[in-house]
């Protein structure tokens, strides 16, 4: 069971998936309907949806595809606005029981996006990693300037009548296994002054879970998991400030982990490390 409060957005459905690729390019929609199926069963809250660069007509099919197997609502995941109109357009929200679809990327340089509200609400998640300085997009490199675009996002959806509390913002999660720059502590800190905004009280926060582990070995030299622990251990530390949701993987055992646990203390350390330490400090963990 996923811990309480942890709202699991299913992450298989998506083309940067090598296997789910290939359903794709074979137009394998059984095998699509089964992936929606199973993370259903398996305890997602939204079914994400994405199909790389298949054509809005295709992901539109996929929308009905998927909701024909499946009552959860679903994350249409595009940063493409014309395949994103053609997504909200397919969603059938009574089918969903009245429950609103996410829409899944919205950045400072492509604001348009928020527009489609008028197909229908939607909560959106708000890329905070950049900004845009003069319609030129620019990486955020601290916590502040990940928690000044955030604000300012909020504020943009503000501007099309989307609350606060429908407001889902992605701060940025990078592989903590090639963190010889910051990232995790950027990303801690940038949560943190999300967390204690009170203009930003009710907004949802959320990662790509999966990404935290991506460039780590699966197990330890005792043969132990690594990525479920180092995941879990991250959860434990971001979830009391605020952050509520994941796009992750039902099969992973996400949990909160007691003081102690070798990767709770792992993570701590890399909060007091810097550069090329903290590489060594998660290799430390996993060997």
């Amino acid at each position: 069971m996923p811990i309480p409060g942890l709202i699991i957005i299913g992450e298989s459905i998506n083309d940067s998936v090598p296997s789910t690729h290939q359903l794709f390019e074979t137009r394998d929609i059984a095998g699509l309907k089964e992936l929606a199926v199973s993370q259903d069963m398996g305890g997602a809250a939204y079914i994400d949806v994405n199909v790389g660069r298949n054509s809005g007509a295709f992901l539109a099919e996929m929308v009905g595809h998927v909701q024909s197997v499946t009552v959860k609502p679903l994350s249409i995941d595009t940063p493409d606005p014309v395949m994103a109109e053609a997504g909200l357009k397919a969603y059938d929200r009574a089918r969903a029981g009245g429950r609103i679809p996410i829409l899944n990327s919205i950045s400072p340089l492509r604001l348009e996006m928020l527009d489609l509200v008028r197909i229908g609400p939607f909560m959106p998640v708000l890329l905070a990693s950049e900004r845009s300085e003069n319609g030129v997009g620019m990486a955020n490199h601290t916590a502040e300037e990940v928690y000044a675009t955030a604000r300012q996002l909020v504020g943009e959806a503000a501007k099309h009548g989307i609350p606060v509390e429908h407001c889902i913002i992605d701060p940025a999660i990078a592989p903590i296994g090639a963190d010889s720059e910051g990232g995790f502590r950027r990303l801690m800190g940038a949560i943190r002054m999300i967390h204690e905004d009170p203009a930003l009280r009710g907004v949802h926060m959320s990662v790509g879970l999966s990404n935290f582990t991506v460039m780590i070995s699966p197990k330890r030299a005792d043969g132990s998991p690594t990525k479920s622990p180092l995941e879990s251990a991250f959860l434990t530390l971001a979830m009391p400030l605020g952050l509520d949701h994941v796009i992750g993987s039902v099969k992973r055992k996400y949990e909160v982990l007691a003081p102690d646990h070798p990767a709770l203390v792992c993570l701590n350390d890399c909060l007091k490390l810097d550069g090329f330490d903290v590489i060594m400090r998660v290799q430390e963990f996993y060997s």
